[in-house]
């Protein structure tokens, strides 16, 4: 089969559902597919069971409140984060409020977020942050305490068998949430296949297997349907939003933007516990201080998760070294990835992070007693037979170029982009699904800069997201007005009440 599209993105996740959204709001003439590997969308990083489902809005996650030497604590990455999810809930809420999104419930829950330490030095520390991050009205409402019955009021498993003589603090914001993204997802591509003349249409089984640039400025996707089918589809916009295996396609592209990208894939695990005698005791989501010498995506904590209606609990992650790019990737990713342009960077990363490499080995020969000993670090009482595994969803953290280290490991997301803006992908991790909305804002500002620009395109996206993270980082009335919007119909706790 050899057939034409206006644009073709790969992985049909939470990225490439948000882009799909904005692109047919935009260019509703645009003729759109969507190619996913597994059977059905949002099955891979975007569904439940694969993330802790925060809404990442810094109200909780201290790695991104970073103390300097001298005590102060840095909120700059803070206020971008919560800004940013600031607009993926207007986003949200523009098509519950056009009807296209359906209930709201299903897919966000308001779910307060704490921050919670012992001892003498992390208590100070919070106390700090506390009061660097009130001082500006994006958390305004922050709570903080020290008092043991308030943090037993607000999350009681904190405190059950807890000795007396430790110094607690804790914080907690009201407005927190905690999102379903592949149900978002999949709400958001219903709709999408639900517009007449087949604007958009989702593939699922289908296995990009080469991706190259015809002389006319086209690029030529080819894929293996899992009936063994040979398709190919030509198209003049490419994204590649498919996780880990975003890597290995934007390879194949050969376009000079990707030289030495590689990347360090990670996977997870959580301790879930399903007891409603237990999860109904806490209602939050709880995080804590990394260990010392810890990568950033160890940060433990204690969530409560809502999924397909049920609430349970997670605790994690704990961490695992694998060489799959993907839950259901190969084993021989990592090596398939390797490369002229990227081997010296990643024979850097290699060289330069051999304490990540332990930990993750580490973690991986630990025992069910042992990770919920780790577990007893926030909830005292917890017993072994109350938790199980579940299996967390693979990370490929970025490795890039670095002209003093010769290549770093970077924490994040990042957008790739062809010069001429006809091809993107989507590379790392947390807090991607959270920030959604901004990081494909800021892709299409990117990709079509001119159309971006334009009245036309102008007017549709001051629509769906009217305020953006910038405005609101600034301008407190403007962030009061739009969280009471977007909380109300959301059906989420709102903080300006």
């Amino acid at each position: 089969m050899d057939e034409s599209v206006d644009i073709v993105l790969v992985g049909a996740g939470v990225m490439s559902a948000t882009l799909a959204t904005l692109l047919q709001a935009l260019e509703p003439e645009s003729r759109i597919e969507i190619l996913e590997r597994l059977d059905t969308p949002a099955s891979e990083s975007s569904f439940a069971w694969n993330n802790a489902g925060t809404g990442h809005a810094a109200l909780c996650e201290l790695n991104y409140t970073p103390q300097a030497p001298d005590g102060s604590i840095n909120i700059d990455k803070a206020i971008s984060i919560n800004t940013m999810f600031e607009e993926s809930k207007q986003f949200w809420s523009y098509f519950v409020e056009q009807g296209d999104l359906g209930d709201p419930a299903d897919f966000i829950h308001p779910v307060p977020h704490m921050s919670f330490v012992r001892g003498e030095s992390d208590a100070n520390f919070l106390r700090a942050r506390h009061e660097a991050l009130q001082a500006h009205h994006c958390f305004e409402d922050m709570s903080f305490t020290e008092d043991r019955e308030q943090i037993r009021a607000w999350a009681p498993l904190l405190l059950e068998g807890r000795s007396d003589g430790e110094r607690l603090a804790a914080t907690r914001s009201e407005g927190g949430t905690d999102v379903d993204f592949g149900a978002v997802t999949r709400m958001m591509l219903k709709r999408l296949e639900a517009l007449p003349d087949e604007q958009v249409k989702v593939s699922t089984g289908q296995s990009v297997t080469d991706l190259s640039r015809e002389s006319d400025g086209r690029w030529k996707i080819e894929s293996t349907t899992s009936d063994g089918r040979k398709r190919v589809l030509r198209s003049r916009f490419v994204f590649l939003g498919a996780g880990g295996a975003a890597l290995h396609l934007l390879q194949k592209s050969d376009i000079p933007e990707a030289s030495g990208y590689g990347g360090f894939p990670v996977s997870g695990q959580w301790l879930r516990c399903d007891k409603p005698e237990i999860v109904k005791q806490h209602l939050a989501k709880v995080y804590s201080k990394a260990s010392v010498g810890s990568p950033p995506m160890s940060v433990p904590h204690l969530d409560t998760r809502n999924v397909d209606g049920s609430p349970s609990l997670l605790f994690g992650p704990y961490a695992g070294f694998t060489t799959k790019f993907l839950k259901t990737g190969s084993v021989f990713d990592l090596v398939k990835s390797v490369s002229g342009s990227n081997l010296s960077p990643m024979l850097s990363v290699a060289r330069n992070n051999f304490d990540l490499v332990k930990y993750l080995v580490e973690q991986v020969r630990q025992t069910h007693s042992q990770r919920v000993d780790a577990l007893r670090d926030f909830y005292p009482d917890a017993r072994d037979e109350d938790w199980r595994i579940e299996v967390a969803g693979q990370r490929v953290q970025i490795i890039k170029k670095d002209p003093e280290k010769g290549g770093i490991l970077q924490f994040g997301t990042e957008v790739v982009a062809a010069g001429d803006g006809s091809l993107a992908a989507l590379l790392g991790a947390s807090p991607g699904a959270s920030t959604a909305t901004s990081i494909m804002l800021g892709l299409l500002e990117r990709c079509f800069p001119e159309k971006a620009r334009s009245p036309e395109w102008q007017a549709v996206l001051n629509e769906i997201v009217p305020v953006r993270a910038g405005t609101l980082a600034t301008d407190a009335d403007q962030l009061r007005q739009v969280r009471h919007r977007t909380h109300q119909t959301l059906k989420i706790n709102d903080p300006t009440a």
